[in-house]
């Protein structure tokens, strides 16, 4: 996200490029948080922070391509979000399972 919103106009520097970075590095950081939790609760409740951010990631890059801040090449990123969203989600279930 750091390389993708390197090109963006300076107006942007604290608007979406800030928060696209922001929400790309809070992805992994709660997960990582929620893993080093003592109970599954605690590391679900952290995978439902990270599943938000990914949402807001999305949302932004959405914006920033109809913005015409990026090109076409976005939505191969946006595949992955989805993807990761998707892993998220299913980790949720499995923690809430048992």
């Amino acid at each position: 996200m750091y390389n993708l919103t390197t090109d963006f106009p300076k107006e942007e520097k604290y608007g979406l490029t800030s928060q696209i970075r922001r929400a790309a590095v809070s992805v992994p950081s709660n997960i990582a948080e929620g893993a080093g939790r003592n109970t599954d609760k605690e590391f679900n409740h952290f995978l439902g922070i990270s599943n938000g951010s990914a949402y807001e990631l999305q949302t932004q890059l959405i914006i920033s391509k109809n913005l015409n801040l990026i090109d076409d090449r976005v939505d191969l990123i946006l595949d992955e979000v989805d993807q990761i969203q998707k892993m998220i989600y299913s980790l949720q279930n499995k923690l809430t399972q048992h």
